[in-house]
């Protein structure tokens, strides 16, 4: 265990503390734990209980995560938790983020002394995923800061639900992020998460702002947020602060409490035409077609990035960033 960040006492006489760092701001009592299980009140003060605590951890393709213009066909070192402060019923990792899994102790030096000397894979840095990274935010932040000095790469998988100030505070360390818009009404978050939305489309905004890369996910689940009307409106407000952010549909699948079945593959693609209206870059992910993973240039439509399932192979990108058949600049790190 170790002292949390981000909470103040609600009421020092009855040792009820109040936590900040998600939207949720848990009232938790003595001896109680907030809604994302791991930060627990002790005492009167609050712990995180999951710091050090290793579930998962793989040497995965950055296009797992995914991110298709972050250093396409490069690998980062994977690490997650469990805990998390959403509970969404189509939950794809749920074992971890809503189980009990069994963990490694490690510490933040381990896991940047792991990403610094591996040699098999060409890894750029560290991915904080899997589960919910931001309610491991101690063990997050000090790993990240530590990357940062090994001139690795911080990239975050995340559903975006944090408050301002600690998203604030971990940014200058992080240097891309793939963040969840489940859906794009509120009712939807309600629902089927626990949630809101508006929080994650602050954090979005913010991310976008300061300066970090970003691209977006929307896992679709037939007849709950893949209407024709509710794509368009998610495809105008990306686009509203800039139609170079690269947008993912998801495939969604029976899993956790959800048992609708699996997304047709032509409701994923009559997603993507829909958003590519507005939007230059729009991916179909867990399907394995490569209408939906390849990238394409959005001047000449020529084949930027060739991609099988998560391997990904620049061929249409020169050194300085422009496609090879137009000159059009492409918004894609990398090497």
């Amino acid at each position: 265990m170790k002292e949390a960040m981000f909470w103040h006492v609600k009421d020092k006489e009855k040792k009820i503390v109040a936590c900040e760092l998600c939207p949720k701001r848990c009232i938790i009592r003595q001896g109680e734990t907030g809604f994302c299980r791991v930060r627990k009140n002790l005492d009167g003060k609050l712990y995180t209980l999951n710091f050090g605590r290793l579930a998962a951890h793989a040497m995965d393709p950055i296009e797992k995560k995914p991110l298709y213009h972050y250093y396409p066909g490069k690998y980062i070192l994977s690490i997650g938790t469990f805990g998390c402060n959403l509970r969404c019923g189509f939950c794809q990792n749920w074992t971890i983020a809503h189980g009990n899994p069994d963990t490694l102790e490690v510490t933040p030096e381990d896991i940047v002394n792991a990403a610094v000397n591996q040699e098999v894979y060409p890894n750029i840095g560290i991915a904080y995923t899997y589960s919910e990274p931001t309610v491991w935010y101690e063990f997050v932040y000090q790993t990240a800061k530590l990357a940062k000095q090994k001139r690795l790469k911080n990239v975050l998988v995340t559903n975006g639900y944090i408050n301002e100030e600690p998203l604030r505070e971990l940014l200058p360390f992080v240097d891309a992020l793939n963040i969840d818009v489940k859906a794009f009404t509120d009712k939807f978050y309600k629902r089927n998460c626990v949630g809101e939305l508006k929080p994650v489309l602050r954090s979005v905004k913010i991310a976008f702002e300061y300066g970090c890369h970003i691209e977006l996910t929307t896992l679709l689940i037939p007849g709950l947020n893949d209407d024709e009307n509710e794509i368009r409106e998610l495809a105008d407000w990306i686009a509203s602060m800039s139609k170079d952010i690269p947008l993912h549909f998801s495939r969604y699948m029976p899993n956790f409490l959800f048992k609708i079945e699996s997304t047709p593959p032509e409701t994923l693609f009559n997603a993507q035409k829909i958003a590519l209206e507005k939007l230059n870059y729009v991916y179909i992910g867990n399907l394995g077609d490569p209408r939906g993973l390849n990238t394409y240039c959005s001047r000449c439509k020529k084949i930027l990035v060739n991609r099988s399932w998560y391997n990904g192979k620049v061929v249409g990108i020169d050194e300085n960033g422009r496609c090879k058949h137009c000159g059009e600049s492409i918004p894609i790190f990398i090497s």
